[in-house]
């Protein structure tokens, strides 16, 4: 049942002044000048700061294990696992998928499943969290602990407003209801920084970008004044720039409210930015902590090391996978001297347009650029640049407004029936989340084998070794092949992605932000993997992907997009190296470096550099 219903006619009797909390609830802005700033744009006259508690930890975790009971026996996720945060402290719990992270982050919250036995003591405050039953647990949900979940999408609700989100739980811990209620949760919004925040209210989570709904959930998550937040892959789907702005958010919220924060995440820049102490986790133990500059500068755990060596970085050196600066696959010269090569992609004057209803929005604007056989050109942009947009144009799946987009030379768009099914047969694509794109009933080998069956291409046994030769080059066992996707990890799953799309040996492959989510190991093995693939294959490919540092170890050239317009393009070394636009800089400088002294003063200088502009650094 919904709290609204329930609280209708308390709310209308309060309309015009509200109804004040109980004392250290209501009044958590009592005593504080309304005129001081936020952490953004608003007031501070909702929120509390948290005393500093003598230095005692305000979440506490003590020899916590936890097994979840299963048909098949009992599974140790989490063993012996002992770690404080203390207010206004950041701790980073890292590790791969897997390793435990999250299950422990859920023993604070009381949110684990039935099946789930946890031993040791886990402490907020001075509440024990592991022994209090479901009404106990509901009271420190929300006013002593909240959570800011990775998907900002599943964590709102579709079919409410976001005004009736954000006073949901002023609600239900009587912290304010009627038109008080509202106008805290205005001021939420406006203290992180969504503009015009009374209208916004009545709007719909679809109708905010990604960036503002994850300022809406973090809002969620300080409406109540917690002790502590803990942030699930706060940023992971996020372009660097809104990135950049969600950490800066956070910070600016931990320094002024004294908040703790447990940060869960893979991505070890973010780390540097963000921590001030670091927890790593393997296999569910604790095998590395300390602070930020010890673990990171100078790791004594081999995987710590690995973990950090396998990150990506913008302007690294590069092994003999380093692309080259011309394209890989230009003809020679004496092998057709009076011949120009054919581009594998080739867009001019590219227009796109959505029809919503009879009306035409245009959303990429005069677009022009080449893909030569064997070349990847990186696509870079924030979300809504167009970069996904372009990609299915490509693929055949969305019209050209204006302008021609071509395929070997072949305008794809105005090919019908067999001329259309034998160019698509030449284009491969790799989507973002394979447990999205990968057939949950279809096992393994029917899913690398599904492009030559639907394009006829050969009998049972030749698509059956086809399947195997493509498992031996992704590095995959051949003993996947009559497993199904839920049965293997997220890098595999990306792995049969990229098996499946070079079933049918594509002279064009899509790769639309391929390893995105993936784990910074894993995300390195697939990348290494997919340069090998590409100089084997020498596929022309559209890489998109909104982490420069991929794009700048893959890429020949780069494509940057904003608005749907063209910025910048030409080679990988020109443009992340020495770019000439201002967007471009404003990309590269939010990218953040995984040494916490490095990026203190990358962000420092982006500080700067948004100063110049005339704009702040948020």
């Amino acid at each position: 049942m919904s709290i609204f219903g329930r609280k209708k006619d308390q709310s209308r009797e309060s309309d015009d002044a509200g109804r004040p909390g109980t004392p250290g609830q209501g009044t958590a802005g009592a005593g504080r000048p309304a005129s001081d700033p936020s952490p953004v744009t608003g007031s501070l006259s909702l929120v509390q700061r948290h005393p500093d508690l003598d230095g005692r930890p305000i979440l506490s975790f003590q020899d916590v294990s936890v097994t979840f009971g299963t048909e098949f026996g009992d599974v140790e996720a989490v063993k012996g696992v002992s770690f404080d945060v203390k207010p206004g402290e950041v701790v980073a719990l890292v590790g791969e998928s897997g390793s435990g992270k999250s299950v422990t982050s859920a023993t604070a919250m009381g949110l684990l499943p039935a099946n789930a036995h946890v031993s040791g003591t886990v402490m907020l405050g001075e509440r024990e969290v592991t022994k209090l039953d479901s009404s106990g647990l509901r009271k420190i949900r929300g006013r002593h602990a909240a959570m800011v979940f990775q998907e900002p999408m599943t964590a709102l609700n579709p079919v409410l407003t976001v005004g009736d989100q954000l006073t949901e739980s002023l609600n239900v811990h009587d912290i304010a209801y009627g038109t008080e209620a509202d106008r805290r949760a205005a001021e939420l919004l406006e203290m992180v920084g969504i503009p015009d925040a009374r209208n916004r209210l009545k709007q719909y989570p679809h109708q905010f970008s990604g960036g503002q709904r994850q300022r809406i959930v973090i809002a969620m998550a300080i409406s109540c004044s917690p002790e502590v937040i803990i942030a699930d892959e706060p940023t992971t789907a996020l372009d660097v720039t809104v990135q950049a702005e969600i950490l800066e958010l956070l910070r600016s919220l931990k320094d002024q409210l004294n908040t703790g924060i447990l940060l869960i995440t893979h991505n070890m820049g973010v780390v540097a930015d963000m921590a001030d102490r670091v927890c790593v986790m393997l296999r569910g133990e604790l095998v590395e902590s300390g602070e930020v500059h010890q673990v990171m500068q100078n790791p004594q755990h081999p995987y710590t090391e690995r973990l950090l060596g396998s990150v990506p970085r913008l302007g690294a050196e590069l092994d003999a996978a380093e692309p080259v600066s011309e394209p890989v696959a230009e003809p020679a010269e004496e092998d057709s001297p009076q011949e120009e090569a054919i581009a594998a992609i080739e867009a001019e004057g590219l227009c796109i347009e959505y029809d919503h209803r009879g009306k035409k929005n245009r959303v990429v604007h005069d677009i022009d650029f080449q893909v030569a056989p064997g070349e990847i050109l990186g696509l870079v942009g924030e979300s809504g640049s167009g970069k996904s947009t372009i990609a299915k144009a490509v693929l055949g799946l969305l019209p050209v407004a204006q302008g021609s987009l071509k395929i070997h030379g072949q305008d794809l768009p105005s090919l019908a029936g067999k001329e259309s099914r034998a160019l698509r047969r030449r284009i491969g694509v790799v989507f973002q989340d394979p447990a999205a794109s990968l057939d949950p009933r279809f096992p393994i080998g029917d899913i690398i084998t599904e492009p030559m069956v639907i394009h006829k291409v050969g009998n049972r046994k030749s698509q059956l070794d086809r399947a195997y030769e493509l498992l031996d080059a992704v590095k995959l066992p051949r003993s996947v092949v009559n497993r199904f996707p839920h049965e293997l990890s997220g890098g595999q799953r990306q792995r049969i992605s990229i098996a499946r799309a070079l079933t049918l040996d594509p002279e064009v492959l899509i790769a639309d932000e391929p390893t995105s989510a993936l784990d910074v190991s894993v995300q390195a093995a697939v990348l290494d993997m997919f340069a090998e693939l590409q100089s084997r294959y020498e596929f022309a490919c559209l890489f998109v992907s909104h982490d420069l540092a991929v794009v700048d170890m893959l890429a020949h050239r780069v494509l940057v997009l904003k608005d749907g317009r063209q910025v910048e393009q030409g080679p990988t070394q020109e443009v992340l190296h020495h770019p000439t636009q201002e967007y471009t800089k404003r990309l590269l400088s939010a990218a953040p470096v995984p040494d916490p002294d490095e990026q203190l003063a990358k962000r420092t200088e982006r500080r700067r550099f948004l100063e110049s502009l005339g704009e702040r650094a948020y």
